[in-house]
């Protein structure tokens, strides 16, 4: 069962109305893709790419995946990755538990990214029952751990999507640009702008998926 708590935040929309302009076109891409290609009882991937899939990825494969339990789109599953990994940042931890998430350490380290940082791995619950949990790091996008082929690959920053022209492995490749928050670390309105890019993310995953699942039962 989900935690309904992730989306009674009223930031949260359930319609494309307050989505981007910027992601209108990202927005058609994915829910065509997803349309075209979701078949139950087959996972379809989507591994979401920023530089140190530490802030925006890790909170776009939570919000993506709470998504999909909310749509019914069982088999529809998120992943996270980036060109220089570091670690799962806190702050972006404390946004996503703000609105239900479970995220609690295992115990276990994963490699630490250039800068050192320690890397470590999580256990991500949005629900009660199977297939409402994941394990998260982070890692890079082709980290074992991810899906190796046939994957949508969203790019959630610039500097990913530019370095990155080729995403191997991937079937489909959409820019999808967030700001990222930690340009407000240290600052009074840090955890404002983390929460705000949580939501944003948020109403662009429930209101894609929802156009999908309205195609598909179109098919």
């Amino acid at each position: 069962m989900l935690d309904d708590r992730i989306f009674i935040n009223k930031n949260i929309s359930k319609d494309g109305k307050s989505i981007d302009t910027i992601h209108e076109k990202a927005q058609k891409e994915l829910a065509k893709v997803i349309a075209e290609q979701y078949q139950p009882g087959k996972e379809l991937s989507i591994i979401l790419v920023c530089t140190g899939n530490s802030r925006r990825s890790m909170m776009g494969a939570a919000m993506g995946n709470a998504s999909a339990a909310y749509h019914g789109l069982s088999d529809l599953r998120f992943y996270s990755g980036g060109t220089t990994p570091s670690a799962f940042n806190s702050r972006s931890i404390r946004a996503l538990k703000e609105i239900g998430f479970k995220i609690e350490p295992t115990g276990e380290k994963a490699t630490a990214g250039p800068k050192g940082e320690e890397n470590q791995v999580y256990n991500v619950l949005w629900g009660q029952g199977k297939g409402l949990s994941g394990i998260e790091f982070s890692k890079h996008y082709s980290d074992p751990k991810n899906p190796q082929k046939d994957f949508i690959a969203l790019m959630v920053c610039d500097e990913a999507d530019g370095a990155c022209p080729v995403v191997m492995g991937a079937k489909k490749r959409i820019s999808l640009p967030f700001a990222d928050p930690k340009a407000f670390d240290g600052k009074p309105e840090e955890a404002a702008k983390y929460s705000e890019r949580r939501d944003d993310i948020g109403r662009f995953m429930l209101s894609t998926l929802a156009i999908a699942k309205e195609q598909l039962k179109n098919k």
